[in-house]
């Protein structure tokens, strides 16, 4: 035993010296085991996981298609008997064959298919091999075979011949995608629509660009900006698709690439029960298309809904497209680009070879023809009636054709006259001379046509192209919408479904501490920021129970980036400094880090602190101790005096004496300027940032107005977190008392009216057409004094001008209208409005913050005084210029 030990160690090359030492010698492998793992990597790369780039298949799949073409007699085979034949040229189980036929099938491009094959959209497994069928469809047999053109090598047991690759005229592995995980390498190409292949192969044999973006058969959204031409690197995201059905409804009606109705379901069952989203039930009406009903509690916003469903279940993916292919024996990485440019030069070359192919066919039998002609014509059969030996036979044939074969294109062979001595007497006693002329004639044509189309090969390709696109492009359109994605923060989205709690006496905040101060609702992905008496802050991660330090002033959940929210402060700088006031945001701050907000000096307490969420401006009054000979000992201080500063800045000087008390005096307005909203229309959200059209400047009680071309019409509040229907054709700020004009088709009356409304009640949706299913709006306007004109179907109908404003007075949103025509409209165009003086917009007069600010060596009576003083200069300097003299009296 202790011999066996010793070799093993000399083996490994370990002694007890170097275990001793706990250090580690590395043995080179050698003999069989050098190779093995390289082997077996070569061959799950080589043979089983990735695509060729030749015709796109892997080797199972083009195995099958070969076995399908084997036993292809236009009618439908077992697909059990399918993938016995298969296993013939497979070394593999018959699992494996079937499952990978199955998920060919389920592309529905190169299989007919018999049968339930299972279900792409709800995740349904096929039924066995046994139950179902198959067969090759008609494109398949179009572009996938041709047996001239084809490669052949033996099986891998030698008994048959299988191809190296398949004679694929088309760029098949862009069109089905592919996937596999290899040894040390995988790949993951996504499918793209059939027609758009088409049309970027015309535009590069064109010499033009093109560019390629994935589309899935199972529909949804799609966010390509990110796509990299499908190389090492890039993102696609992709999102389910949900619209409101009601305001207690949403309704999932496409699923994104990679996930089914059950796994949606799934991960929406679980995002509810971890508290992330709020639902009642949820339903999967699934049949042929989807379905999902998800049913909302009360008091629960659709449009938070959506983004939470994106943000928290499979609702929204990501995928990582890694293009990995074969080619010469090699796996290498290119962009689908590259890829479809090589499938379409493939493409080129095989036509070429076809044609070449044909060209030499024709030319053959345009030769012997030629040469029956002649063998015929001139009777050169009877020259071996009296020949008794086969040369002899031959001889004869062969000078009786010599003066006749000048204008043949190659020399008469021996096969051509063994050829000619086959020849049925029957065919030669009723050879008709006239007949073989026009049939020679005829190829003759053929060979030219062929010879054309190898001159103008691109030419011939591109047609080529777009017959496949005229005879197979239909009901093949793309299915996935490509649109750009905003990004949805989840803490904004999140059913907060926790209750943070406080104990300022001992300094701990968490959810935990039931028997404490309720602070408020929260979510387990939530920050806490924490103000303390001390002049510090922290934002910290709610947790059930953190300590965060004596001394809490005030809790509440951290909106990042929020501008919005305003923090008014006024603190004693040290035990016996002068006091500051400030105004500050804090929008981004390092996680657990505390920060000083006041001057820094050791002693610093806060004296007055609130929060304010849109940017409010109290009034405070300040109250001095009795000390010394001051004289002023009470006066009152308006934050809305000062300019909103960084978190850091010092403040400015409210007093050098020490203050007794500071207390709240009235509440303020908001100093902060009406918010401007765009609308980015690639993403169909609105946002401050700027991106798309601007909608206009919006208080706290402004609305925006929506209509959709289905009739139906709201104002609301503007919400960044918003959704719009696809059929929304209008949408701007709403004015009260502007008027919206409308023609409608009335299903129930079947002629068309025209109406006037205001909207009487915002935040309510109304539909101000007939609820008939064969009414449909027209058109709609929300000019003042619009004009439309309308055109007919039948031409002997002069266009009507219509003048809303003089046509129908404006009322109620109910009333049907007046009828306009029972003639049928063909279309509706509106021209340019009548002039109209809209009248101004009355605004509250608000001082709204500038740039201006106190310094800090100042105090407050200085620099209001100072305010003042500049204030009166200006008035006086207005009223020398001669402007609105009756103003200008009232300022003195």
């Amino acid at each position: 035993m202790s011999e066996e030990n010793n070799n093993y160690e000399h083996e490994e090359g370990v002694t007890n010296e170097n275990q001793s030492e706990n250090t580690e010698s590395i043995t080179k492998v050698t003999g069989m085991y050098k190779d093995w793992f390289l082997d077996y990597a070569s061959y799950v790369i080589l043979e089983r996981a990735v695509p060729s780039i030749e015709d796109g298949f892997k080797p199972v799949q083009r195995r099958i298609m070969h076995s399908m073409k084997d036993l292809d007699d236009g009618r439908y085979n077992k697909v059990a008997n399918i993938v016995g034949h298969t296993m013939q040229y497979h070394p593999h189980g018959d699992a494996s064959i079937a499952d990978a036929m199955v998920q060919m099938g389920q592309k529905e491009l190169l299989i007919d298919m018999q049968g339930n094959w299972g279900n792409i959209l709800t995740g349904d497994r096929a039924a066995a091999s046994r139950y179902i069928e198959a067969r090759l469809s008609k494109f398949a047999l179009d572009v996938v075979f041709n047996a001239k053109t084809t490669e052949w090598q033996l099986s891998y047991d030698g008994r048959k011949n299988e191809p190296v690759n398949l004679p694929v005229k088309f760029p098949l592995l862009l069109a089905q995608g592919a996937e596999g995980i290899a040894v040390g390498l995988s790949t993951k190409i996504l499918p793209h629509n059939f027609n758009e292949l088409i049309d970027a192969s015309i535009k590069y044999l064109k010499g033009r660009s093109f560019t390629l973006v994935p589309d899935f058969m199972t529909g949804g959204i799609a966010d390509v900006s990110s796509y990299n031409d499908g190389k090492r690197g890039g993102k696609v995201r992709v999102r389910a698709k949900i619209s409101q059905l009601d305001k207690k409804t949403l309704v999932i009606t496409e699923v994104p690439f990679g996930t089914t109705t059950s796994t949606l379901i799934d991960t929406i069952l679980k995002a509810n029960d971890k508290g992330k989203i709020k639902i009642k039930k949820i339903e999967d009406n699934t049949a042929a298309n989807v379905e999902i009903l998800v049913h909302l509690p009360p008091n629960v916003s659709p449009d938070k809904t959506i983004d939470a469903l994106y943000a928290f279940t499979s609702c929204e993916s990501s995928i990582s497209p890694l293009c990995c292919i074969i080619e010469n024996n090699t796996p290498i990485f290119i962009g689908v680009s590259e890829v479809l440019k090589r499938s379409t030069d493939f493409t080129v070359e095989l036509l070429k070879k076809e044609l070449e192919i044909q060209l030499n066919e024709l030319e053959e039998q345009w030769h012997f023809s030629s040469l029956e002609r002649i063998f015929i014509e001139n009777r050169i059969y009877r020259d071996i009636e009296e020949q008794e030996t086969w040369e002899g036979v031959i001889e004869a044939i062969d000078l009786g054709l010599k003066p006749h074969t000048k204008h043949l294109k190659r020399a008469v062979t021996e096969e051509d006259i063994v050829r000619l001595t086959e020849i049925r007497i029957k065919k030669i006693s009723k050879f008709d001379i006239d007949k073989a002329k026009q049939f020679i004639e005829s190829l003759e044509d053929k060979i030219t046509e062929v010879k054309n189309y190898l001159d103008n090969l691109i030419e011939f390709a591109i047609d080529y192209f777009k017959e496949l696109k005229n005879k197979y492009g239909k009901g093949k359109e793309r299915k996935t919408e490509i649109r750009m994605f905003d990004d949805i923060v989840a803490t904004k989205v999140v059913m907060r479904n926790s209750k943070l709690y406080v104990n300022r006496e001992e300094g701990f905040i968490g959810t935990s501490l039931k028997k404490d101060e309720f602070v408020s609702d929260c979510a387990d992905i939530d920050d806490i920021i924490v103000f303390k008496d001390d002049g510090s802050m922290v934002v910290t991660k709610v947790d059930s129970k953190t300590f965060v330090g004596k001394g809490i002033m005030h809790v509440a959940v951290f909106k990042k980036k929020d501008k919005r929210t305003v923090y008014n402060l006024i603190y004693r700088d040290g035990t016996r400094g002068p006091s500051y006031m400030k105004r500050f945001n804090v929008t981004g701050v390092t996680r657990d880090k505390e920060y000083d907000l006041t001057n820094g000096n050791k002693g610093s307490k806060v004296l007055y602190f609130s929060e304010n969420q849109n940017g409010e401006a109290e009034v405070v009054t300040i109250l001095l101790r009795a000390v010394g000979s001051i004289k002023k000992l009470k006066w009152d201080l308006d934050f809305a005096d000062l300019a909103i500063k960084g978190r850091s800045v010092r403040g400015n000087l409210v007093s050098k004496h020490g203050i007794k008390k500071v207390e709240f005096k009235e509440a303020g307005v908001s100093t902060l300027k009406p918010r401007k909203i765009w609308f980015d229309e690639a993403v169909q959200r609105l946002n401050v940032d700027e991106r798309g059209e601007l909608l206009g400047e919006f208080r706290a009680e402004d609305k925006i107005l929506i209509i959709t071309q289905s009739g139906k019409i709201k104002a609301v509040t503007p919400d960044l977190a918003m959704h719009f229907d696809n059929d929304m054709i209008v949408l701007e700020k709403w004015k009260p008392n502007k008027p919206i004009s409308a023609i409608y088709y009335d299903g129930h009356k079947e002629r068309y009216f025209v109406k006037r409304f205001l909207l009487e009640s915002p935040d309510k949706e109304d539909v101000f057409i007939t609820d008939h299913e064969k009414s449909q709006l027209q058109i709609v306007s929300t000019d003042y004094r619009p004009i439309a004109e309308v055109s007919f179907t039948k031409r002997n109908l002069p266009k009507l001008e219509v003048n809303f404003e003089e046509f129908i007075a404006i009322k109620g949103i109910k009333a049907i209208g007046n009828q306009l025509t029972q003639a049928k409209i063909r279309s509706v165009d509106l021209l340019e409005s009548l002039p109209y003086d809209e009248p101004e917009e009355i605004v509250e007069d608000i001082e709204v913050n500038d740039e201006e600010t106190m310094d800090a060596s100042e105090d407050v009576d200085t620099f209001k005084a100072d305010k003042a003083n500049k204030a009166l200069q200006a008035a006086i300097k207005k009223k020398k210029d001669g402007n609105d003299d009756e103003n200008q009296t009232a300022l003195f």
